[in-house]
């Protein structure tokens, strides 16, 4: 039996959600558009502390409304300082980060709307544990937060057919992959612009050709992906295998006895 989901986004917080992940996609893509001068290279974290301004406003308003109770607030705080306490175990070392797969599974158990706010909010508290505020950090919450999303919206059923045991390890491993190797991608976009300077074949090129800007980051991307994207992929896909049954079960056990969407009556006697 599938239990509803304790966070579901109001169509307001969905709007805010869009506008704020527009206007994060375009900081992250704009190198591929840009026409101007290379020393007049436009300040992108300015979008991205916009679109996390509303994304915190979308995050009080979920803690706020009746769709979050103190359970709920109080699991995802757990979980989130659980996903920041593992952050810096790899120190991001050749792509290992055991942070990925406890965000991919309590979003699969929780749902998009759980992972979206568990991504965002551990990223940030990682930040503030270990004081790396700075520009890539609005790309890592966004990066973060959508890796949340994307776990959670993956389908529960098939049919009439539950994925659970082999089929949704399976699943998961599969998700696992896509995710660790897409957030590579977004992160080699965050800098690629900066990385290399001007002076080699894989440089970005100020008011170039798209075609020839694609070409050129996806050579860079390739290059770095052997050191750092496919490790993350292969090392968060084992502790999913290793872990997934016991953590899904837990996770769930949690989900069902808590109950969340219960409200507490309090009763005199």
């Amino acid at each position: 039996m599938l239990t509803p989901n304790i966070i579901t986004f109001s169509l307001r917080n969905r709007v805010i959600l869009a506008f704020a992940s527009a206007i994060s996609i375009a900081g992250f893509i704009w190198p591929f558009f840009y026409s101007g001068k290379e020393n007049e290279l436009p300040k992108t974290q300015l979008f991205f502390w916009f679109a996390i301004a509303l994304s915190v406003l979308l995050v009080l308003a979920e803690i706020s409304s009746s769709s979050m109770d103190a359970k709920s607030v109080a699991l995802l705080g757990v979980l989130a300082a659980l996903i920041a306490a593992l952050r810096p175990l790899g120190a991001g070392v050749a792509g290992i980060e055991p942070m990925w797969f406890v965000l991919i599974l309590s979003a699969r158990v929780f749902g998009a709307s759980f992972g979206f706010i568990l991504g965002l909010l551990s990223i940030f508290v990682s930040a503030v544990i270990t004081g790396g505020f700075g520009p890539w950090l609005g790309y890592q919450l966004f990066a973060a937060a959508w890796i949340g999303l994307a776990a959670g919206a993956l389908p529960q059923k098939i049919g009439k057919w539950n994925l659970r045991g082999r089929s949704e390890i399976v699943l998961l491993v599969g998700a696992s992959i896509f995710l660790s190797l897409a957030f590579g991608l977004l992160m080699d976009l965050s800098f690629w612009p900066w990385a290399l300077g001007t002076q080699t074949q894989l440089s970005f090129i100020s008011g170039g050709a798209l075609s020839e800007n694609i070409s050129r980051f996806f050579y860079f991307h390739f290059a770095s992906a052997m050191a750092w994207d496919i490790p993350r992929a292969i090392f968060t896909s084992v502790l999913v295998i290793f872990t997934a049954p016991a953590v899904l079960t837990a996770l769930r056990r949690t989900k069902v006895r808590a109950a969340f969407l219960t409200p507490i009556e309090f009763v005199t006697k």
